[in-house]
């Protein structure tokens, strides 16, 4: 594996205790994630798991006449494709890199043989570390439709642009408001008053392409409820994920 990426930059992986760990690590395959890149299409196969580690990837619903938004975003505290260990191969969402970097793919099988092993009478740890997380994305696919309906573009800006700071190891965000508008199933014009409201406040540096978040306290100052309930519920379900070099692990996660 390249020396310039571990796999415990993926905070699910790097909590796996070492035995587990060891079974899969040979099989984990260094990917690209160029921005913009599709990873699977609504319907389609899936033939790998993805476990980011710079990369942020948005799923996105697509209606028929073509329009889409965002329902979650998988950075590297998750995994994409959690329909391959809760009873499907498909799904009705598109996948697409939203922030580019890399992540380690899993091939489907080895992956549900993982998640299907049994240690005496218990199911493993992948199973655990795996149902919880999805657990949390639940709770962020549901916080995001309400905070669609119910919460004003600005509102949703600051939860995105929030969300998306969590994921990220600097305050610097390349991404057009065209792309954002996108994410957030809004018009683009919507998007130009929000964050020319958010930069004229000093919370945020706009330009061509790239945002600057200079005041995150100012977010979060704006941002609704959503933001502090998806936070809430992932740190209460993962609140106990570790890094497996610095904390050895024997039993669970």
């Amino acid at each position: 594996m390249d020396t310039a990426h571990s796999p415990n930059q993926n905070h699910l992986l790097a909590a796996l205790p070492t035995a587990e760990f060891e079974r899969i690590a040979p099989h984990l395959e260094l990917v690209a994630m160029p921005l913009g890149d599709v990873l699977y299409e609504s319907g389609g196969q899936l033939q790998h798991a993805y476990f980011p580690t710079t990369a942020i990837l948005s799923l996105h619903y697509v209606t028929e006449s073509g329009a889409s938004s965002e329902i979650a975003g998988v950075g590297n505290e998750g995994v994409l494709g959690i329909s391959l260990f809760m009873g499907g191969n498909t799904t009705p969402s598109r996948a697409i890199v939203q922030t580019g970097g890399h992540g380690y793919q899993l091939k489907a099988r080895l992956l549900m043989e993982e998640f299907n092993r049994i240690g005496g009478r218990r199911a493993g740890v992948m199973q655990h570390l795996l149902l919880r997380y999805t657990q949390a994305l639940i709770t962020q696919i549901s916080q995001t439709a309400v905070c669609n309906r119910h919460h004003s573009v600005e509102q949703q800006l600051c939860r995105w642009l929030l969300l998306t700071l969590d994921r990220l190891p600097s305050n610097e965000l390349t991404m057009t408001q065209e792309l954002i508008a996108g994410m957030l199933g809004v018009r683009r014009e919507g998007i130009t008053e929000a964050a020319g409201h958010l930069q004229q406040a000093g919370f945020i540096r706009y330009r061509r392409g790239h945002i600057t978040v200079i005041n995150r306290s100012g977010l979060e100052s704006r941002v609704c409820e959503c933001y502090g309930v998806v936070k809430k519920e992932h740190d209460r379900l993962l609140c106990d994920v570790r890094n497996r070099q610095e904390f050895p692990l024997t039993g669970h996660a």
